[in-house]
Order: structure tokens, then C-alpha cells, then sequence
């Protein structure tokens, strides 16, 4: 009985179970070619901040989350992933948890697939349309990309269109159940961003729409019975699902506005040529321009002939909005866009890195995509012109099925023929592009393999040394980030205003029109340091011998132990005497010395088994310098040497 029942239930939907089967099937295939987005490391937190709080760590537990912020959204889906990767499976790799990380994230995203599928044969009951919805969800390059390794706006995304199936449920059904349902979906929803709160109003204000028009008592009853149910589920979920507010939920949500309100985040976000302020707020047509040139061009022509489709019908029947079902969820689908154009050009919101931040208006994009669809090729239509409409639908689906494969794994920086890709350079010049520095992932497995040596060194250009951590272990290892050890290399931004990419050694990649990174590799680096440090007597011989190099003290230790590179591992501890106590930072002046203390994990690495530290002094001129090493049991070492002259 049970398995006619499950036979009955799935097999109607054997296409759509083909589909994920095959778009899983690839994921899994291709699982290990996207890299890690910077904001993995500060998610994750926000997960296990969420589990050790429920443990019993008490507010502390949300210490480790690195922005005030970042505390408010997201433990819905980023509890779930740490506590079923890192606590039940035991996962402790960084690369075996990012991996998972990217599958679990990819599922949620195949999932919402399916939401698509089922909310467009609920509401045209046209199975065809209904796979076209999917296909049009699934292979938008971007959103695809980020499926893996974004669990920020790909996550609410998906939410997003849950929740708008579940509306779409509760309205027709119009039953308790459906919108208690409902009511949880979205109290999720706004867990995930803040910004989820615009569906919850447009559902209230379609409620009250519903309580005005009652035309009996016992219909208002009804209303407000499902209604005030919906935003008692909705208030009730969103604060169970967030730990952080579980102690003073007012003064918690207040805090929250406010922090997210007044986000101290400072970036320069390009857009046509200009580079734009992160917190003075986007031009007027920011929005739609990004999502004009970064999505399918089939699917934003059919939202257009929605919209028409739509507006029309709004315009020849303008009282039927508030009644007609289908009107209705048009309505509704059009009031996120709406108040968030306004608002991110009112508000002055801040916005950048292209228009991540607002990935969930692709869901009521796409469905006014399939209302225009459904327009265009509606049975009133010749044949063959329904046939020509869906023949060029499948056109431009498989156009854009060509280009992701094309430029694989750089999806997730595809732009349409609106914008000038003929090089890279007049594409970086013009609009963000890899902005989470994705390109070093596709490209480090062949510099690896190209370079035999122990110990190779690279140097990344903003985040892309985040790269490192989904490599084999192995691989990982043999890598060291120069930047840990010279101080004023030129930043990313510096380089992209003007600065070429450094020529000797460089690997720039230009992988796909629109990527352009540099990762340069200074193979003679730390040998040039041990060359000339050998060839000069050393300020300290000890366990580490100590040369210096005008500012630098370079640390190096022969047969290095791997308990040294440990990040708990002994600490140096590095105690600068100014020649001048007024030189020393206020906090500092009651101890007359500055304490610059580091782990070899922070200023050092194991090369070619030996392990290497580099330090650099303050300016000031420094009278004594204290340096050593200890750990639990005390010092291990010590060393005390003076600067000439006070230099």
C-alpha cells in the first residue's frame, strides 16, 4: 500500500525526478572545481555559534561570529550544515568540510528546482511549462555557480521560492493548516535575510484585502483566524530558529535594525567604468542593469512579455486585482521587485559586489516569465506558432546551456552580448567580476603540478589565498602566501587602478573573457633570504637563529618540528624598548615596551623542512629588543640584542 502510494505520488513527476537526477548527477562530477567565497569562514561561525549556544555556552557562543551583523541571519541554514558535516559525520578537513558544504548547499538549490516545478503546475496545471520554470531556475550561470559555494543569497533564494509556493498553497487552499505551513516558511525565510519581510507584509496586506471584501461575518472570521495564524507561525519560527534573540527578542531585534541599518561596510563596487561607494548607495538603474547583462536573455524577454501580459489584464479589469486568484499572485509577485528598486535608490542601501544581495528576485522574475510565456503560446495560438515560441524558448535555453560549458567553473561571472567582452581588460574596467576571487581555484592544480619543489611559493591578490583551503592536503601544504611575510604588497584594488600585474613569474588567468587575476610566484623568494642570511653571522644562534635585515627579523630553524607550525603551537614572543618611551602606543606606555607576540602559524611556515618566521619592527627608534620562545611549560629560549645608536 505504501509503495503504490509513493508510486502514485512520484510518478506523475518522473520528468522533473529525471532532471535533478541529471542536474545532481553534474554537481556531484564538478563538486571540487568552484572555489571558496571569503564569507564561508564568518558563515560558518554564525552555525556553530548558533549549536554552542543551544549547548549551553551562553552569550559567549556568539563571540566568534566576526561581525555584529552577521549574528542575525542565517542560522537556519547555517546550523543545519555544521552540525550535520562537522558535529554527526565528524568532517575536520577543511577540504572534505567545504566539499560537503558545496553539496548540501547545491541539494537546497535543486530543491527549490522542484518548488519552481510544482508552483507552476499548481498554478496552470501545464506540466510542459512547469519543466520549462525548472530548466529556466537551474540554468541561470550565475545562480548556478553560486549554488555551490554561496550558502548566503543562494539559500534565501531558494527560500524565497518555497515560500512562494507555500503563499500560492495557503490562498488556494485557504485551509488553517495551509497557512500555519506557510506561516513556518516564512518565518524561515526572514531568518535567512531581513529582506524576507517584504513577503511577509505583501501576504498580510493580501489578507486584509481578503478581510475587506468578506462579504459575511463568518468569512472575516475565517480571514483573521488564517491570517493571524500565518503571522503567529511566521513571528513564532523566526525567533526559534535564531538563538541570538532567545534573551531579550525586543531589544535583540531593535539591535539588529540597527546594526544592519548602519553596516559599517566600506567598499568600491564597479559599475560602468565608475567605481562606486558601497554606503552612498547605487544609481537609480543599478539593479536593473546588473540584472539585465548578467541573466539569460530568453528569460528576461519572456519576463517582459509577462509583465505586459500581466499589466494589461490589470489595466482592462483593474477591479478584478483584488479578487481574481491568478491577478492576485501576479500582484504579489510584482510587489518585492517594486519595493525594493525604490528602496535600494531611497534608502541609499548598501549594495556592492554586483547584485548578489538580490538573487531572490529572480524567483518572481521567472514566473512572470513563464505568465509571458504561457501568453505567447496559448492555445488560442496557431500551432505553429506555439510551436515557434517554444522552439525559440529551447533556443535560447540550450544557448545558454552552450555557455556554461564554455566557461566552466566560471559561471558565476557570465555576462550576456550586452557587455563589451571582447578582452578582459575592457570588462574589468567596466563591471565587478570576480569579486570572491574564484579564477586562482581553476588554475592552482596546474601550477601545483608544474612545480616540483617541497615548498612553493605564491602570492594571491585579495581573497584568493581562500583557495587554499579546498585543495588536497597534500597540495595545501607545499603553498605559502608571500604576503604573510612582506609587508606593503600592493592590494588588489591598488593593482586593478592602474598597477599591471607583476611580470616576472606571473600566471595571469584568462580563463573567460570577463576573468582577469594575477597570482604571482616569487619561486626564489625565501631563498634569497637564506642565501644572504648565510652569508652573514646571525644577531641570535639558538633553537632559531635570528638575522636582521633593516626592519625585518627573519627567524629560522633548522629540522623544523610540525608541532612549531601548529596554529596552538609555541609562541615567539617579540618585546620592543623604544628608545624613546613616548614612541609607544598609549596601551603600551605603562609597560615601556611594545609586545608584538605571534605564532609561527602567524608570521612563519615550514620550508623545505625548515621553519621560517618573518617580523617586522616598528619605525620608531627602537633602544633593546627582547625575543624567544615559550609555551605552557615556560620559556624555551630567549635572546636580548640592541639596535645601534637607537636606530
Amino acid at each position: 500500500m505504501t509503495a503504490n502510494f509513493r508510486a502514485s505520488l512520484l510518478l506523475p513527476h518522473w520528468a522533473l525526478l529525471a532532471v535533478c537526477a541529471l542536474f545532481l548527477l553534474v554537481g556531484a562530477l564538478t563538486l571540487d572545481d568552484y572555489g571558496v567565497s571569503q564569507d564561508t569562514g564568518p558563515q560558518r561561525a554564525v552555525g556553530k555559534a548558533a549549536l554552542d549556544y543551544l549547548a549551553g555556552n551562553g552569550e559567549r557562543a556568539f563571540d566568534q561570529v566576526r561581525s555584529p551583523w552577521d549574528r542575525y541571519f542565517g542560522a537556519a541554514f547555517e546550523a543545519p550544515l555544521v552540525l550535520i558535516l562537522e558535529r554527526i559525520i565528524g568532517l575536520e578537513d577543511s577540504r572534505d568540510v567545504l566539499l560537503g558544504r558545496h553539496l548540501l548547499t547545491h541539494l537546497f538549490f535543486l530543491a527549490g528546482g522542484a518548488c519552481c516545478y510544482l508552483l507552476v503546475l499548481r498554478m496552470f496545471g501545464n506540466r510542459a511549462l512547469a519543466l520549462v520554470a525548472a530548466a529556466l531556475f537551474l540554468l541561470h550561470p550565475r545562480l548556478y555557480a553560486h549554488s555551490f559555494f554561496n550558502s548566503k543569497d543562494i539559500p534565501f533564494l531558494t527560500a524565497f521560492m518555497v515560500s512562494l509556493y507555500l503563499v500560492h498553497r495557503a490562498f488556494r487552499r485557504d485551509t488553517l493548516g495551509a497557512f500555519l505551513l506557510c506561516g513556518v516558511g516564512m518565518g524561515l525565510l526572514v531568518n535567512l535575510r531581513i529582506m524576507g519581510i517584504v513577503l511577509f507584509a505583501a501576504v498580510l496586506a493580501l489578507r486584509a484585502l481578503d478581510l475587506a471584501f468578506a462579504g459575511s461575518a463568518e468569512a472575516r472570521g475565517r480571514v483573521l483566524l488564517t491570517g493571524g495564524a500565518f503571522a503567529l507561525a511566521a513571528m513564532l519560527t523566526y525567533h526559534a530558529s535564531l538563538p541570538v534573540l532567545w534573551t531579550d527578542p525586543f531589544g535583540r531585534f531593535a539591535e539588529m535594525v540597527d546594526a544592519l541599518s548602519s553596516r559599517p561596510l566600506h567598499l568600491r563596487n564597479l559599475f560602468r567604468g565608475e567605481l562606486l561607494s558601497s554606503t552612498e548607495g547605487p544609481p537609480f538603474d543599478y539593479v536593473p542593469v546588473w540584472v539585465g547583462i548578467t541573466s539569460p536573455p530568453a528569460t528576461l524577454l519572456l519576463a517582459i512579455a509577462g509583465a505586459a501580459a500581466l499589466a494589461w489584464r490589470w489595466l482592462r479589469h483593474p477591479r478584478d486585482i483584488l479578487r481574481d486568484g491568478p491577478l492576485r499572485f501576479g500582484l504579489l509577485l510584482a510587489i518585492p521587485p517594486v519595493i525594493v528598486a525604490v528602496a535600494v535608490v531611497v534608502l541609499e542601501t548598501n549594495i556592492h559586489t554586483g547584485w548578489r544581495h538580490l538573487y531572490f528576485l529572480y524567483a518572481p522574475l521567472l514566473l512572470l516569465a513563464i505568465v509571458g510565456l504561457r501568453q505567447l503560446a496559448s492555445p488560442s495560438r496557431g500551432r505553429w506558432t506555439r510551436i515557434g515560441v517554444y522552439a525559440l524558448t529551447g533556443a535560447g535555453v540550450a544557448v545558454t546551456v552552450v555557455s556554461m560549458v564554455r566557461i566552466h567553473p566560471h559561471e558565476g561571472e557570465y555576462f550576456t552580448v550586452l557587455v563589451d567582452r571582447t578582452t578582459p581588460e575592457r570588462l574589468v574596467a567596466r563591471y565587478e567580476t570576480d569579486y570572491w576571487d574564484q579564477a586562482p581555484r581553476a588554475v592552482l592544480p596546474g601550477i601545483v603540478g608544474e612545480h616540483p619543489s617541497e615548498t612553493l611559493f605564491l602570492r594571491f591578490l585579495r581573497w584568493g589565498r581562500e583557495q587554499l583551503t579546498i585543495l588536497p592536503p597534500d597540495e595545501r601544504r607545499r603553498i605559502v602566501d608571500i604576503r604573510d611575510f612582506v609587508p606593503g604588497e600592493r592590494n588588489f584594488q591598488e593593482l586593478r587602478d592602474g598597477q599591471p600585474c607583476p611580470p616576472q613569474g606571473a600566471h595571469v588567468v584568462r580563463l573567460y573573457a570577463n576573468t582577469l587575476s594575477c597570482i604571482v610566484e616569487p619561486v626564489a623568494y625565501f631563498g634569497g633570504i637564506r642565501r644572504a642570511a648565510l652569508a652573514t653571522e646571525p644577531l641570535v644562534r639558538s633553537v632559531y637563529d635570528v638575522w636582521r635585515d633593516g626592519r625585518l627579523l627573519t627567524y629560522v630553524r633548522d629540522g623544523c618540528p610540525r608541532e612549531d607550525v601548529e596554529r596552538d603551537g609555541p609562541r615567539f614572543f617579540l618585546h620592543v624598548f623604544p628608545a624613546d618611551g613616548g614612541d609607544l602606543p598609549e596601551r603600551r606606555r605603562e609597560y615601556g615596551f611594545d609586545n608584538l607576540d605571534f605564532t609561527l602559524a602567524m608570521r612563519g611556515t615550514r620550508i623545505d623542512g625548515d621553519c621560517v618566521a618573518v617580523a617586522r619592527l616598528p619605525d620608531y627608534p627602537i633602544a633593546t629588543v627582547h625575543t624567544g620562545q615559550y609555551d605552557d611549560t615556560g620559556a624555551l629560549w630567549t635572546a636580548e640584542f640592541a639596535f645601534p645608536d637607537g636606530e
